[in-house]
């Protein structure tokens, strides 16, 4: 067994990247990510790499596809409003079909909101982030562990399918210190014959863009794209269910959301109730197989989330709105905790639930 460090989030991320192969990280500080800049700025120096804290949030997010033009490994963190100024260059980085790895350590909004944690940022990453059709791989760690497996499984995703892979962690994920084992299998780095290297005259020139005049060409680049992208929900859903198979209520949630919900399944099982959990490990593609198999012998389902209310609307579709599906939800900062999700179970069971 792999000796364990003991590791905050954010840190857990930086130097699962560098195992990776990352050797560029361009950042900007902003609560509660910028433990993430600061192990890089630590580390980038010692192996050779690069760190370079940019101007704005835009020019870092530019800064990554002048990298991934060339064909490195590369990544760049902030939290929410940081994001949202990123929103023009992911689209961008769609656009030329590069991979990238984004992390998003969410914080309560809008606007400036706070800097506790959030899971409000779920529509802006799973819908894209920028202007135009396009999709991002979002992974959501609910551990430290997590949050290093899932930053070398994101590069990993990112070049297999030339896209933006994002972490999409809450600031408590972020924030929060367990025993991580850095022992990772880590695949080879693949051959990407389409960066922009340097030709020596020997091939033709590769020319990395997201500018199409020609309507026609620029509709076949999109249908070409959602096509990889179903091949990524076919292939690349990943989720984990607990105590699902004869559950009647069945909640969903990721994150800190679903370290709270696994609690709460466990008290209702100890009262009689037979409650379960599913957890998706990817937002984007959202995993449909464990909803439609639950569809089968489940009551309702339980969102349980840091919002308003983003992630119920996958919870329906992919359940095909065949069962009730409710909302249980804390915003600004705060935290359901097990009893409040347990009484929320409770509720429904006993058929008090609107």
């Amino acid at each position: 067994m792999s000796e364990k460090v003991l590791m905050k989030g954010n840190e857990a991320i930086a130097e699962a990247a560098i195992l990776a192969g990352c050797r560029h990280y361009f950042g900007y500080p902003i609560t509660p990510q910028t433990e993430i800049a600061a192990y890089m700025a630590k580390k980038m120096p010692k192996i050779g790499g690069t760190f370079l804290q940019a101007e704005s949030e835009i020019a870092a997010i530019n800064m990554v596809y002048g990298v991934s033009s060339a064909g490195k490994r590369v990544m760049t963190s902030s939290s929410s409003p940081g994001v949202s100024l990123k929103g023009e260059g992911l689209s961008y980085l769609a656009g030329s079909d590069l991979p990238a790895l984004i992390v998003n350590v969410q914080r309560g909004g809008p606007g400036l909101g706070g800097i506790q944690p959030s899971q409000s940022d779920y529509f802006q990453s799973t819908r894209g982030g920028g202007h135009g059709d396009y999709h991002m791989i979002v992974l959501a760690p609910s551990s430290v562990q997590e949050m290093a497996e899932l930053t070398v499984k994101g590069f990993e995703l990112a070049d297999t399918y030339r896209m933006t892979s994002m972490i999409l962690a809450d600031g408590t994920m972020g924030q929060m210190m367990e025993p991580v084992s850095l022992d990772f299998d880590i695949k080879p780095q693949i051959e990407k014959p389409w960066a922009t290297t340097g030709t020596k005259m020997e091939r033709e020139h590769n020319i990395v863009n997201s500018l199409s005049l020609v309507p026609e060409e620029l509709e076949m680049l999109n249908f070409k794209r959602y096509e990889r992208y179903a091949e990524i929900e076919k292939n690349e859903c990943m989720y984990e269910e607990y105590k699902c198979d004869d559950a009647d209520i069945i909640l969903v949630a990721f994150g800190i959301a679903a370290r709270v919900s696994k609690n709460a399944v466990d008290a209702a099982r100890a009262q009689g109730i037979k409650a379960g959990l599913i957890r998706p490990i990817t937002l984007w593609p959202f995993p449909k197989a464990p909803f439609e198999k639950a569809v089968e012998h489940a009551k309702a389902f339980i969102s349980v989330e840091l919002s308003m209310g983003q992630m119920i609307e996958d919870v329906k579709l992919a359940s095909s709105c065949k069962l009730p599906v409710y909302l249980c939800n804390r915003v600004g900062g705060m935290i359901p905790d097990p009893e409040m999700v347990f009484a929320k179970i409770k509720e429904i069971a006993n058929g008090g639930a609107n």
